[in-house]
């Protein structure tokens, strides 16, 4: 064994302090990464704008629409379980435990410090938000209760040439005809695909047809609030879920009809209204990534190719028979879609192409290399 004098002499030798101290060193190196790592995270979400400028990267127009859509896919079979299978005929009651859960999900977030800052903005267009956004979700699924899915994907069209008028009222925003032609075949496609199931009552035409509005300002708020005033996804559902909320509180005794805490709470029932409130939730954060990503419009037209790929999904995988009208109708909105994508595609290399020289000639101003005169 080693004697306690020949490990203290081994300690002190000039090669092992030599050895230590640089460890101690690296130590040290490791440690100031790590805390410019920590510091570099923090500066992203200390200001909005370079929140926004994060969400921006981390959530490309391609990958907000695909993560919506899968999201669209799962509450409609989740909602479809629960208002059907388990009974829970409160729809304006189901909105309102989505939004108890994204209230939450919001909170854990927030305590995590997970939520950006929000940019400086008045409290009229929040409230606004809050309370369309409730309007659209209620009336939405009552729509579902006493309208047939065809019916509610009819009154969903006219939801486009609402954003059309309402961006060219508020911002002047003009659509050009080879898009209007575009939509108009998409419209036109979604109708005929749908026109074999058109059942629906007067009170769910009318609560169908007041939901149209409010889902449009919804869409446009959304869009213009990201794109235009440095606001995040997340940091606008956690000023707005409170507001809808409150909306939806005073909408239950108007719309549903009594008898939801007598419900059979089970343990299966329960469960399951949880896990749609869970889809909910992921279903406001998706489809505000997607309209802070692209547009109004663009998020509506992926709602019409959602119908249609569930119709073509139907007719292909469970052999149902919506009817060769209804097929080829899809079949015609899903070719105006491609074509109002490539029309986007084209607009976007446009823009980059015009927006690519102003940046070489600020770049080259910076440089020095452009004077006044003869460019050399």
């Amino acid at each position: 064994m080693l004697s306690s004098r020949n490990i203290l002499n081994f300690l002190v030798n000039k090669d092992v302090r030599k050895l230590l101290k640089r460890k101690d060193s690296d130590a040290n190196e490791t440690g100031i990464a790590l805390e410019e790592l920590r510091a570099s995270l923090f500066n992203n979400f200390c200001s909005s704008e370079n929140a926004k400028h994060l969400q921006q990267r981390l959530c490309t127009p391609s990958v907000a629409l695909t993560f919506n859509f899968v999201i669209a896919i799962g509450i409609i079979f989740m909602n479809k379980w629960v208002l059907k299978n388990a009974g829970f005929q409160f729809p304006v009651f189901l909105s309102f435990i989505h939004y108890v859960v994204t209230l939450a999900l919001m909170a854990i977030l927030n305590a995590l410090s997970l939520i950006p800052p929000s940019p400086p903005l008045k409290s009229t267009p929040l409230f606004t938000l809050g309370l369309v956004m409730s309007l659209c979700t209620g009336l939405a699924n009552v729509s579902l209760k006493y309208n047939s899915v065809g019916f509610y994907q009819m009154a969903k069209i006219a939801v486009t040439p609402t954003i059309v008028l309402a961006e060219y009222i508020w911002y002047k925003k003009k659509v050009s005809f080879t898009k209007v032609f575009a939509l108009a075949v998409v419209s036109i496609g979604v109708a005929v695909a749908t026109v074999t199931d058109l059942q629906f009552s007067f009170f769910g035409a009318s609560v169908a047809f007041s939901w149209i509005i409010p889902s449009a300002i919804s869409k446009i708020l959304w869009s213009s609030l990201q794109q235009r005033e440095n606001w995040t996804a997340l940091a606008l559902m956690w000023k707005t879920t409170p507001i809808s909320l409150l909306c939806l509180l005073v909408m239950i005794p108007l719309l549903d009809p009594p008898g939801a805490f007598s419900y059979d709470w089970n343990f299966i029932n329960t469960s399951m209204i949880l896990i749609s409130g869970v889809f909910g939730f992921l279903l406001q954060f998706s489809g505000a990534l997607a309209l802070g990503a692209t547009s109004a419009i663009s998020h509506v037209v992926l709602g019409q190719f959602k119908t249609c790929v569930l119709l073509l999904g139907n007719y292909y995988i469970f052999s149902s028979n919506p009817g060769t009208t209804s097929i080829c109708g899809a079949f015609v909105a899903i070719a105006g879609m491609s074509f109002y994508t490539y029309l986007n595609l084209q607009n976007g290399n446009l823009k980059s192409r015009k927006e690519s020289p102003r940046k070489d000639d600020q770049e080259s101003k910076d440089n020095g290399d452009t004077f006044i005169g003869e460019p050399i």
